[in-house]
């Protein structure tokens, strides 16, 4: 018995390669404005991928700079990605945040960060606490300035203390 087969090479298409075109270990992003250090951020791995976006899988910690050089607030994340199209940041999983001065605590499951506006969002619920004053601020969504100098809460509810007169 003889049995043959023919099939023609013109139909054999390859599989289409999806995973990083570039692996980096020990990554830091430095960001500055004028020639002075604004955001300088730190990650054990990044992964680049085709469409240009980044996947940062392992754990992230950014500091922020005030014009002196001084780290006013610290992040830190799970993990991250970069957006080139979008041109943002987002970092995800135990998300928290400290303001160095005010000893205030942000904790969220997600957090971005446009570089070009300057700006830090959310649309996650949230929770900032005061540790020095024991004050809770609980939010649907925010927007703030990079260095959370300034934040605008949305949908908050929280626990004050008020003294009179």
């Amino acid at each position: 018995m003889l049995v043959t087969a023919c099939e023609s090479k013109k139909n054999k298409v390859g599989a289409l390669y999806t995973g990083p075109l570039e692996i980096v270990n020990n990554v830091e992003v430095k960001y500055s404005e004028q020639g002075r250090l604004k955001v300088l951020m730190k990650t054990p791995k990044s992964f680049r991928y085709q469409n240009e976006t980044k996947i940062f899988p392992d754990t992230i910690n950014i500091s922020f700079y005030d014009s002196l050089g001084t780290v006013v607030t610290r992040l830190r994340s799970d993990s991250g990605r970069y957006d080139q199209n979008a041109d943002v940041y987002i970092v995800k999983g135990n998300v928290r945040v400290v303001k160095s001065e005010t000893q205030e605590t942000l904790t969220t499951t997600e957090l971005n960060w446009s570089p070009r506006t300057r700006k830090v969002f959310t649309d996650k619920p949230l929770a900032v606490k005061n540790t020095r004053t024991s004050e809770i601020t609980n939010a649907i969504g925010m927007d703030a300035e990079q260095d959370f100098t300034r934040i605008k809460f949305r949908k908050a509810t929280g626990i004050y203390k008020f003294t009179g007169p």
